[in-house]
């Protein structure tokens, strides 16, 4: 989504496009292991780009995620997507 904010006294704009929020360090207050798809997990191993879950949260991961409690939000989606506990094509990363 990107918005246009005028420039003042120009009466022209700059188009902002906006970055992902990534988080990468330890001053998380909150730590939780998120639900992202599995292929998007290894990619982001190789080539360090972030994932997103399915809470909306982007992130690096780089944790161990079965260190962690499960996103609240991450478990009601996955288990209103009727995945019925399988984790076929799912898998938890960390924050």
């Amino acid at each position: 989504m990107s918005t246009l904010e005028p420039e003042r006294g120009t009466g022209t704009g700059t188009l902002v496009e906006p970055t992902p929020q990534t988080s990468h360090g330890d001053g998380d207050h909150e730590r939780f292991a998120h639900y992202v798809q599995k292929d998007k997990i290894m990619a982001s191993a190789l080539d360090g780009t972030p994932v997103v879950a399915l809470c909306g949260k982007v992130w690096v991961p780089g944790r161990d995620p079965k260190k962690y409690p499960v996103c609240p939000m991450c478990k009601e989606i996955y288990e209103s997507m009727g995945a019925g506990g399988d984790d076929q094509g799912k898998g938890k990363g960390d924050k």
